[in-house]
């Protein structure tokens, strides 16, 4: 098929690590997208988007609250959404359970909610995770589209019900809504994901700042991807997707947290110590994550243009880069 037109994007969590990279890549490659955001008053928008502030308008809201949610949509009245706002740290999850689903459920109502109520018919992708499959046994993989939903964690139910909800807006109300589910991706913005928080520690050992890298669990096996892949790959879906239907994204390269971690470890300027830190383990973690991606090639025909060294690097970079300027 040809690939669809916008003329106006509205990004939830704009100012997220992944809705930064995703704004950043529009407007870079598509400037006559006019391209909105939602962020919080008290978001990090201002420094994840440094680098596009210009070129986007960000908008002050809630999903949380449907008043300031409905207004940013009316005002903007886009012709694409995708939705990314979440709060998406799995292990604070099982520390504060409710503020997460609460946050993540209702935003997600409340946005479906104002653009049935404003009628309005934007084609929204609904962002999710593939962390909504839970534990699937080795045999089980790659995990296919069709897999069962058994999260292992309070985020991955708000995710799962976030996905329920986008599949009940499609068939009741006839909302256009594609659902995608993001695998491990390296996002240098990020901080609470394993491999930022890797790179952030041996940065901060190879700047003196502490002698040991801490981890949690090295054994789960995940698919990698860069987030600058992960972000085109959004792009593409809203370009060629079917609304109603739902698709995985993912890397094709395949490690152990472990592995990765040594990957990192090796082309840092010293000798990296580690330090297994019992609180940094989940209460119930995955021990695979692996996707079948193919029905998403076959509909975009996209591919992973980064290679894992590639990725691994731009990442150590960025955290020296960061240190550095935090340092001066």
């Amino acid at each position: 098929m040809m690939p669809r037109k916008f003329k106006k994007i509205l990004i939830t969590g704009i100012g997220g690590s992944g809705g930064s990279y995703l704004a950043e890549y529009i407007v870079e490659n598509y400037p006559e997208v006019e391209v909105h955001g939602i962020a919080r008053w008290h978001s990090t928008a201002r420094d994840n988007l440094s680098a596009v502030a210009s070129r986007v308008k960000v908008h002050e809201a809630d999903l949380t609250d449907f008043a300031s949610t409905f207004a940013v949509l009316k005002e903007v009245n886009p012709d694409g959404i995708f939705h990314l706002a979440s709060h998406a740290n799995v292990r604070a999850s099982f520390v504060t359970p409710g503020m997460v689903l609460a946050n993540n459920i209702i935003g997600t109502s409340n946005l479906f909610e104002a653009v049935r109520i404003l009628g309005i018919k934007p084609l929204i992708q609904q962002c999710s995770t593939g962390e909504v499959y839970g534990q699937v046994d080795q045999k089980d993989t790659p995990i296919t589209e069709e897999a069962a939903l058994r999260p292992a964690s309070p985020y991955a139910v708000s995710k799962v019900t976030q996905d329920l909800l986008a599949r009940v807006y499609y068939v009741a109300y006839q909302l256009p809504i594609i659902r995608t589910r993001m695998f491990t991706y390296i996002n240098p913005k990020r901080a609470d994901l394993f491999a930022t928080a890797f790179a952030r520690q041996v940065a901060r050992v190879e700047a003196g700042l502490q002698s040991e890298v801490a981890h949690g669990n090295l054994d789960s096996i995940r698919a990698i991807l860069d987030v600058r892949d992960g972000m085109r790959a959004y792009w593409e879906a809203l370009l060629y997707c079917d609304p109603g239907d739902v698709y995985n994204i993912g890397g094709t390269a395949v490690m152990s947290v472990g592995e990765f971690l040594k990957r990192l470890t090796a082309i840092a300027k010293k000798p990296i110590p580690l330090r297994l830190e019992p609180s940094l383990l989940r209460p119930a973690d995955i021990s695979f994550q692996i996707p079948d991606t193919s029905k998403f090639f076959e509909k975009t025909g996209w591919k992973p243009k980064y290679s894992v060294e590639e990725s691994i690097a731009y990442l150590l970079d960025y955290w020296r880069n960061k240190i550095k300027n935090e340092e001066s």
